[in-house]
C-alpha cells in the first residue's frame, strides 16, 4: 500500500466511507490480478463484470429503475390534477353562491373514517 493511500482521511458521512473502501478493495484486486495473484472469486467477479449477459441485466436494472421513477411522477401528477380539480369545483361554488364541499376536504375524510 502507497504512503499516499495511508495519509487520506477517512469519509465524513457513511457513504464516502463506503466509497472509500470500494475504491480501496478495486485497486487491491487490480494490483492481484496484475501480479497473477488474484483468487478464482475475484477473477469471475471481473470476467462476469465483463460478460454481455452482466450487461443486459445492468440495462434492465436501469429501465426498470426509469419506470419506477416515470411512476412516481405519474402520481404525483394525478394527485396535483385532483388537486386542480377540486380547486376549481370550490371556486364553481362560490361563484354560484354555493358553500365549498365539506366531504371535497381530505380533513373531513380523515376525521370520519372512524
Amino acid at each position: 500500500m502507497s504512503n499516499d493511500r495511508r495519509k487520506r482521511r477517512p469519509a465524513h458521512s457513511e457513504d464516502g466511507r463506503e466509497k472509500q473502501l470500494v475504491s480501496l478493495a478495486i485497486d487491491l484486486a487490480e494490483k492481484q490480478l496484475v501480479e497473477g495473484t488474484a483468487s478464482s472469486q475475484v477473477i469471475t467477479h471481473y470476467l462476469k463484470l465483463g460478460s454481455s449477459r452482466e450487461k443486459l441485466e445492468q440495462e434492465r436494472l436501469q429501465n426498470e429503475n426509469d419506470l419506477l421513477r416515470s411512476k412516481v411522477e405519474q402520481l404525483a401528477s394525478a394527485k396535483k390534477v385532483e388537486e386542480l380539480y377540486a380547486a376549481a369545483l370550490d371556486a364553481m361554488r362560490a361563484y354560484t353562491g354555493q358553500e365549498p364541499d365539506p366531504t371535497d376536504d381530505e380533513e373531513y375524510y380523515d376525521q370520519n373514517l372512524y
